[in-house]
């Protein structure tokens, strides 16, 4: 048991507004970039509360809470969690928590899904280990999401509710084409255009080698096997800019399967500038159809460039996992995506 750092232990918030009772017991897996932006989205909840983080090296588990400036110290300057005190160093850190970790009710899992098989490997030892509750993703690839839409069967027989591609693309831009459909009587295209800033790629690893295998001449083994210096040496080149077009995104299959429009009619691209926060250009997802007088239209959602990726892609997958709260102890489990399920808001 490593106990270099000690954590502030959270008072339960008051929760009079939140109809799910107590604040929901949240773990995050995965503690680089993301998972540490997730910390600090909780932080400002009340209806939530985070009690379990897992990295590469270690875990850490204290239902009275885990303070996100703490542990983020922590994971700066010692590389795992684990060094945090009620943490512990460990090879096999995902399979210890779950086991040990008994009072969580909802995981974000914000890993870098390399390679493309790997999340579906998680949610295996989630089923293994007889753990009920809800499990949330910001998958990107359509591949991987339809891997986990094949063990939809499975995950409902283990009490198990998923919400799958509850990031901001797939995720919220998702959703927002499937409300934004309704106006239509058939749906021509969805085009999703991102644009994402980040003032150091290196906080970001796992996310960037993601777009780079979307990128021509790579593909994820190939992003998955560079060094950093492979990576620097690649955005060197660039000028720090990813470019990315028509890529594999899940939004094509979650949209198909929600019935608003066959998937060649989704794209998907953006811009990553790996060197400056500001956003190199406004994300938004543009939905043209055809109305019922025959009028063709296009409607328009565009994000605030003041918000960052973190916001929103964590937000999302936060207000999914609320979601899929109420609906597991409605007794529905199995696999559920962004486009069929309204995600709910977290005080």
């Amino acid at each position: 048991m490593a106990q270099q750092y000690m954590t502030q232990e959270l008072a339960s918030p008051n929760n009079s507004h939140n109809p799910l009772g107590a604040p929901i017991r949240v773990g995050i897996l995965g503690f680089g970039g993301l998972g540490q932006a997730a910390s600090r989205v909780l932080a400002l909840k009340t209806e939530m509360k985070l009690v379990a983080i897992a990295d590469q090296k270690g875990y850490a588990h204290n239902p009275h809470g885990l303070h996100a400036d703490t542990s983020i110290a922590v994971c700066l300057s010692h590389d795992s969690i684990g060094y945090l005190d009620h943490g512990s160093l460990s090879d096999n850190s995902i399979h210890e928590l779950i086991h040990r970790a008994s009072d969580v009710e909802g995981y974000f899992l914000a890993l870098p899904n390399l390679p493309n098989t790997f999340m579906t490997s998680v949610v295996q030892q989630f089923m293994e280990a007889g753990w009920q509750g809800v499990l949330v993703d910001a998958m990107k690839r359509t591949s991987a999401v339809e891997q986990l839409l094949s063990l939809s069967d499975d995950l409902k027989a283990c009490g198990i509710t998923y919400m799958t591609g509850c990031g901001a693309t797939p995720g919220l831009l998702t959703a927002a084409a499937a409300l934004a459909a309704q106006s239509f009587s058939e749906v021509h295209a969805v085009q999703i255009t991102f644009g994402v800033g980040i003032a150091n790629w290196e906080a970001y690893r796992a996310t960037i080698r993601e777009d780079i295998a979307h990128m021509p001449g790579y593909d994820v083994e190939a992003a998955r096997a560079m060094t950093d210096v492979e990576v620097a040496a690649l955005l060197a080149q660039t000028n720090g800019l990813l470019t990315l077009e028509d890529m594999e995104h899940a939004d094509d299959v979650m949209l198909e399967l929600a019935g608003i429009c066959d998937r060649d009619r989704v794209t998907v691209g953006g811009i990553v500038d790996t060197r400056n926060p500001k956003k190199p250009l406004s994300t938004n997802v543009r939905v043209t159809g055809r109305t019922f007088e025959g009028k063709l239209s296009t409607h328009t959602f565009t994000l605030g460039d003041e918000t960052s990726m973190a916001a929103n892609v964590c937000g999302p997958a936060f207000g999914y996992l609320k979601a899929g709260v109420e609906l597991h102890r409605r007794g529905l489990h199995g696999v559920f995506t962004a486009a069929e399920v309204m995600p709910k808001f977290v005080r």
